[in-house]
């Protein structure tokens, strides 16, 4: 399944993956999925979010218990974010036929779309609109770097954005979800364990920060008469470093788009987008107020007008310790437990449904990078570690 999957989406020039939500990458990796669906005689089906399905018994008896994750990519992101997660969900289905094991409750294996948002700029899109924390309108005005609205993309992978939507009865139907993750952080390597369990993902959201000075010429125009958004918006960088710093928090300006982009012009318009995660609401919200004052001061400073749009946010995510702490037992009860910074679609529906995540070492912490990893033992260690979760929740 591995080697399926490794050409998929992969530049050859980076290394990274570019698997964006309804593109060509992303319909192979849904072709794949349905592949592997089939092979295994499970039921595919792709629900109203395009969010994909693999069944195994009668979803309508209710109290399912599902696992997987995603598919798809950040920008030249890794192999295992999200891939290893629906990859190992199949090997623990083999593992588990493997000891012939019967299910008991409904089984389902999904892949939720649109998990990073690298397109449309809003991560947990698929499971966002499933759990209601996304309406239609807010997602009709979704839009990727080149104007093309998320239905109008939909509709042309062959999906009818008319019927996006809250899912609730299906949510309703599921007793229990369990994500597998590579780990995206060194604390398992650290600890010198395989695999661990999620207790808390930190609240994190994304802002838009949009510096308009006024565009001149490089050449002609003295030091003294600009008015350079990007020194503002360099300022502001080297807030959001320091800000975080102190708190213990992080923040980062990732991306950035600049107008009119010219070597011998001044910018007319810097717009930046920050990401900011920490530990808890309050030290979040502290952090990216002092980085949005710092920000207003030295575009004061430098005359030029800024304005901060939240994009997304997500709150603190504890998980169930009712479901984290049977699934620790399951595992003989000496997993570590430990938070994470980075958001999964297992928080998003946690609001819905019991949720819970597995995770899988991760040598040298790096993520969304090409240089993501995880040791082929470590990997088999967590499909062994989810095979036995799911035969204690499911087939028991």
């Amino acid at each position: 399944m591995w080697a399926q999957l490794a050409p998929v989406g992969r530049d050859g020039g980076t290394g990274g993956y570019r698997r964006y939500a309804w593109t060509g990458a992303d319909a192979d990796c849904r072709t794949w999925f349905q592949e592997q669906a089939e092979a295994r005689g499970l039921r595919h089906e792709t629900d109203r979010n395009g969010n994909q399905w693999a069944w195994l018994g009668d979803p309508a008896a209710g109290d399912a218990i599902v696992t997987g994750s995603h598919l798809d990519s950040v920008p030249d992101g890794g192999a295992f974010d999200g891939p290893l997660g629906v990859v190992s969900a199949f090997a623990a289905l083999d593992e588990l036929r493997r000891r012939g094991t019967t299910f008991t409750k409904p089984f389902a294996i999904a892949n939720f779309g649109d998990e990073e948002g690298a397109r449309f700029g809003l991560a947990c899109v698929g499971s966002r609109l499933a759990a209601g924390q996304l309406t239609k309108e807010q997602a009709y005005e979704l839009r990727d770097g080149n104007g093309v609205s998320l239905p109008a993309a939909m509709e042309a992978a062959g999906y009818d954005p008319a019927v996006i939507g809250p899912d609730p009865a299906r949510l309703a139907g599921i007793g229990a979800f369990v994500e597998l993750h590579v780990e995206q952080g060194r604390a398992l390597d650290l600890t010198g364990d395989a695999v661990g369990i999620a207790s808390a993902i930190w609240p994190h959201g994304r802002w838009r920060f949009d510096f308009r000075g006024e565009a001149n010429h490089a050449g002609t125009t003295r030091l003294v008469d600009r008015r350079d958004p990007m020194l503002t918006y360099a300022e502001t960088v080297l807030a959001a470093r320091r800000e975080a710093e102190l708190a213990g928090a992080v923040a980062t300006f990732g991306k950035i788009s600049v107008e009119p982009n010219g070597v011998n012009a001044i910018p007319s318009l810097v717009r930046g987008w920050l990401d900011s995660r920490a530990a808890d609401q309050a030290t979040l919200d502290t952090v990216v107020a002092a980085i949005e004052q710092a920000a207003k001061d030295r575009a004061q400073a430098d005359g030029v007008d800024l304005a901060v749009a939240r994009e997304s946010f997500t709150p603190v995510v504890e998980f169930g310790h009712a479901l984290r702490d049977e699934i620790r037992d399951l595992l003989g009860g000496r997993v570590p437990l430990l938070g994470t910074g980075a958001g999964h679609d297992a928080g998003i529906l946690s609001g819905s449904i019991p949720t819970a995540m597995l995770f899988v070492r991760n040598p040298t912490g790096v993520s969304h990078s090409p240089a993501e990893s995880a040791a082929e033992d470590d990997c088999v260690a967590g499909v062994l570690a989810l095979a036995d979760v799911l035969e204690g929740l499911a087939c028991r």
